[in-house]
């Protein structure tokens, strides 16, 4: 793979094993974004042609109805499904336990009147008008969730109209780097009645990069402002940047080593968004020129293909298998091939702390969260459990999303959830099986023909007097399984019938569906 892109592009680039790479994909219908940390797929995500990510967009709409019991409100934001807006959400937010408060000199922190929830309902009354913004798009039949902490996200900062509070992220954790972010943040001009957070990405740099940043973002506010004070709701204020603006301005790090992308178009408008952060990154960002997709051409795609499987291989010969259903994600762990060890302890350990790093990729990469129950295999010492539980916290710190994850319980689980902002990978790419109605089962021969069977003694016994000959319409391996292992059952039941019992099939037909037709009027008398 690096001989490959070396040679396509003809410059010296990082290496791919060994650091991180963004690989983009730009085609007519769809964009794809891969992050991979040393050669491996970390995340991977997709837009396509009509698309649009509502995460992070802010709206005016207007309150529609109030449900006490569920204290929450409901709030009509333009689309299909009403927005849901939990009162909690509506309540000015509380510091973030993430970040470290930073007390500005030069302004008294104002005392505001406590609100509760019990206020809400009058702050907000029906048919007011609210400005919100979409913390969770609508998954499945759900709409989404908002709330009215209204915050824009720079390169750096991100800025917060609506609060005073200035923090810096808890991940910066050097603490002559914090000092000196704090010196800075004393000096920004930040209007009266705002607040700001310096991301985690600030750490290094200099301070006009911040001056830059908050620029930006208040004369994005100033727009948000100009909406949402001469159009009527409901309206959207502010879009949420596409994939490929919000790529290069969140993952155009210094962790991350280069950006390659196949389409010259996307190439420079990545190179201006980047322009505008640092010279230094635009100069990380490369053209591919390939006829075929560059994640065929540099082998990503194998990797892409893996994460819809049921069962993933781990290194040792033990594997995963991840079961996605509605109320959470089952993740069971065994040893597979890895039997060779003569110490099963440590073989144990050593397929679980694998297991451990391969589920909290698999999250990322396939973008599932919610709550989620891995099953490791059974180990006999605490220090063990320890060992695997610090193993998966320490590779989900590379995790964006908010992960919460509990230590391994006495019968060996391990409970943990995961920030679910958007429909898993799964959920995107594909949709349920029209046959078998997403349960990825179907009823066997056998059950089908007891059920046809059951109907037609039902029909028969009904029917006797006023029915001849009976058509009997299946599937082609129901059929199969009458003349084979039940065709005496069958004739058993015809000699009870003053007909005949004809069957035919029909391989169009679902296997679960079948029709009784009265021979002489070819009339339907029943159905399954």
């Amino acid at each position: 793979m690096i001989k490959t892109i070396k040679r396509a592009l003809g410059w010296g680039t990082p290496d791919p094993h060994q650091g991180t790479t963004l690989v983009i994909n730009s085609e007519k219908l769809e964009r794809r974004v891969a992050l991979l940390e040393n050669g491996s797929v970390e995340e991977y995500n997709v837009e396509r042609e009509g698309d649009a990510n509502i995460v992070g967009s802010v709206y005016k709409g207007t309150v529609k109805n109030i449900e006490p019991g569920l204290k929450a409100m409901f709030v009509d934001i333009g689309m299909e499904k009403n927005a849901f807006l939990h009162f909690w959400d509506a309540i000015p937010a509380a510091l973030d336990s993430s970040l470290e408060e930073i007390k500005r000199g030069d302004r008294p922190a104002k005392k505001q009147k406590k609100v509760t929830s019990k206020d809400i309902p009058s702050i907000y009354p029906i048919g007011s008008e609210i400005m919100i913004q979409v913390s969770k798009g609508p998954i499945g039949n759900k709409g989404p969730r908002v709330t009215t902490n209204v915050s824009l996200a720079g390169r750096y900062l991100v800025l917060m109209p609506f609060s005073e509070q200035f923090g810096i992220s808890r991940k910066v954790d050097d603490p002559k780097e914090r000092q000196r972010l704090r010196r800075i943040m004393q000096k920004l001009k930040v209007p009266e009645g705002m607040g700001i957070i310096m991301r985690t990405v600030a750490q290094g740099q200099r301070a006009r990069h911040f001056v830059r940043d908050l620029a930006m973002l208040l004369e994005q506010w100033e727009q948000v402002e100009h909406i949402r004070d001469n159009k009527p709701a409901p309206i959207c204020t502010f879009q949420e940047p596409d994939l490929i603006e919000s790529t290069a301005r969140d993952f155009l790090t210094d962790d991350v080593d280069q950006i390659i992308c196949d389409d010259l178009e996307t190439t420079e408008f990545m190179r201006e968004v980047a322009g505008k952060i640092s010279r230094r990154a635009k100069r990380r960002i490369h053209h591919f020129p390939s006829r075929q997709s560059i994640f065929n051409k540099i082998g990503v795609q194998k990797q892409i293909d893996e994460a819809f499987l049921r069962q993933v291989w781990l290194p040792c010969g033990g594997y995963l298998v991840i079961d996605e259903t509605e109320a959470l994600i089952a993740i069971d762990v065994n040893t597979g091939r890895n039997k060779g060890s003569k110490d099963v302890d440590k073989m144990i350990l050593e397929t679980n702390i694998e297991a451990a790093e391969e589920v909290a990729r698999q999250l990322r990469l396939r973008n599932i969260g919610g709550l989620v129950v891995v099953d490791f295999i059974d180990m006999r010492h605490r220090r063990d459990q320890m060992a695997v539980y610090r193993a998966m916290k320490d590779r989900l710190s590379r995790d964006k999303a908010k992960t919460q994850v509990m230590q391994i319980s006495a019968i060996g689980l391990m409970e943990m959830t995961r920030q679910r902002l958007h429909e898993s990978l799964r959920d995107t790419m594909y949709e349920p099986c029209p046959y078998c109605q997403g349960r990825a089962r179907v009823k066997t021969t056998m059950t089908m023909s007891v059920e046809i069977q059951r109907k037609l003694n039902t029909v028969i016994q009904k029917n006797r007097d006023t029915v001849g000959d009976l058509i009997v319409m299946v599937n082609s391996d129901v059929l199969n399984r009458f003349k084979a292992e039940d065709s005496k059952l069958l004739m058993e039941l015809e000699r009870s019938h003053s007909g005949r019992l004809i069957f035919r099939s029909d391989p169009s037909l679902h296997r679960e569906r079948f029709a009784i037709i009265d021979a002489a009027t070819e009339k339907t008398i029943a159905e399954g």
